[in-house]
């Protein structure tokens, strides 16, 4: 015997919850499985907590700066354990509200419990059964670790087990140097320990173009991190000292000790034990949930929302594959996964925004392309702020004035590349912003100067 409902959804990250909430408001009746815990990755492991963390270590920097500013300090030190109680707070405020507001949501009931499909409409939560007229899938990823050789003779840590470490390392080996590892890098640089970082590509977040990474590799070294690229090879072992791992570079010591080992080599999804199978529903040979344009699967009663579904690897993809299916089934309003625009941030200081193509991209589009650069240095916002490194960039189509992407890496940059976000939604020409009046001083008002000084390339 189960417990029916007008809707199931797996998981309270960033889409379960909110659908929750716009389900019942219409008047269904709604079952949300949780397995662990409130929030989802973001809350959890991701976004709240890091940027916690990276609030923490970008105010010991700048007082560690203390003197260009004209303010005199005696020797900065770190109180990690502090550091990690207030990390701690933020995330289990952030996870506690979720809960509370799903528990005290009306025609919700919430179980706590690892859910698996019986059959397409039926699922099982330990020893309850439920079914449901329709189901949403958003059970998000996990970091995914490498078979590396010798990777289970010694311990490591993830994105998510670095969450709760009760120490500071003296010298963290990061495996990965992307937007995770790299996040990590800086801000435990900057907390006091040795860093170095692991990359297999020649460049550091080879997605970016070369200006990019080459810039963010600078911005880090400065500050004292090791950077090894093109690493083959790369292995570890036990060591009288912590960790060592073994790689084989263009140039370096072959080997790297260490007292701690973070992975920050992607993620996977959390879909192989959910009985998909028993449901129908199709998955890609990396383990995601094939969707169509509504984010519905082959069965067309479920739907996947979130990491889980391979279009999006980021809380506000997640949270807009939620707006994206409310959209078609409770508003009468046809919006799809391809009206969305790539956009995300790199929260190193300073920051990466980043929105539509990198300039490699729309050169391999054929496209005829105006493109305009300005460095930070001549941002007066940066200069007075005392924080002049990176570039601002943006490439546009010559033919349609169309904006195809942009790069701010910068003081800011994570909140000026919204306004040409903005204008590429609005599908509006360039002029729009080159001709519009910013305020002084903004890092946003260099934008209009920028694009009147593009030139062909």
């Amino acid at each position: 015997m189960s417990t029916h409902f007008d809707a199931i959804i797996i998981g309270a990250g960033q889409a379960g919850p909110s659908l929750a909430g716009r389900l019942t408001e219409a008047g269904k009746s709604v079952a949300l499985v949780e397995r662990k815990l409130f929030g989802g990755t973001c809350v959890n492991t991701g976004c709240t907590p890091t940027k916690a963390m990276v609030a923490s270590a970008y105010a010991i920097h700048t007082a560690r700066r203390g003197a260009e500013y004209g303010m005199t300090t005696g020797p900065i030190s770190v109180d990690f354990a502090r550091v990690m109680a207030r990390k701690e707070k933020i995330r289990l405020d952030s996870r506690t509200g979720v809960e509370n507001w799903l528990k005290g949501m009306n025609n919700c009931t919430v179980f706590e419990g690892h859910a698996q499909f019986e059959s397409p409409r039926e699922m099982r939560i330990g020893g309850e059964r439920i079914s449901g007229e329709q189901i949403f899938l958003n059970v998000g990823g996990r970091a995914a670790v490498p078979d590396l050789p010798g990777i289970n003779d010694v311990p490591y840590l993830t994105n998510s087990s670095i969450m709760d470490i009760d120490h500071l390392p003296q010298h963290l080996v990061i495996v990965g140097g992307s937007y995770i590892g790299l996040e990590f890098a800086q801000m435990f640089r900057r907390f006091g320990s040795e860093v170095t970082v692991i990359e297999k590509s020649p460049r550091l977040i080879a997605r970016e173009d070369p200006e990019v990474s080459d810039a963010i590799r600078e911005i880090l070294e400065k500050e004292g991190i090791h950077i090894r690229l093109a690493a083959e090879c790369i292995h570890f072992a036990k060591h009288a000292d912590g960790i060592a791992a073994g790689v084989d570079c263009t140039s370096g010591e072959p080997e790297i000790v260490g007292s701690d080992a973070l992975l920050a080599t992607g993620r996977k999804p959390n879909t192989d034990d959910l009985g998909l199978d028993k449901a129908g529903v199709k998955i890609d040979e990396r383990g995601y949930i094939e969707v169509d344009e509504c984010l519905r699967t082959n069965v067309p009663h479920i739907f996947a929302m979130g990491d889980c579904n391979g279009r999006g690897v980021f809380t506000h993809t997640s949270y807009n594959d939620f707006e994206i299916v409310a959209a078609n089934l409770l508003d009468n309003d046809p919006r799809r996964v391809s009206d969305r625009i790539q956009t995300y941030a790199l929260y190193i200081d300073p920051p990466l925004g980043r929105a539509g193509m990198t300039e490699t991209e729309a050169r391999k589009s054929g496209r005829k392309l105006l493109i305009g650069t300005r460095p930070m240095t001549r941002v007066a916002r940066a200069v007075e702020k005392g924080e002049t490194e990176g570039f601002m960039k943006v490439i546009v189509d010559a033919d349609t004035e169309e904006i195809l992407g942009a790069a701010i890496l910068g003081t800011g940059g994570d909140e000026a590349i919204q306004s040409i976000l903005d204008i590429m939604y609005a599908k509006k020409p360039y002029t729009t912003i080159s001709r519009a009046m910013h305020i002084h001083p903004t890092v946003t008002e260099l934008i209009p100067t920028m694009l009147g000084a593009m030139s062909p390339a």
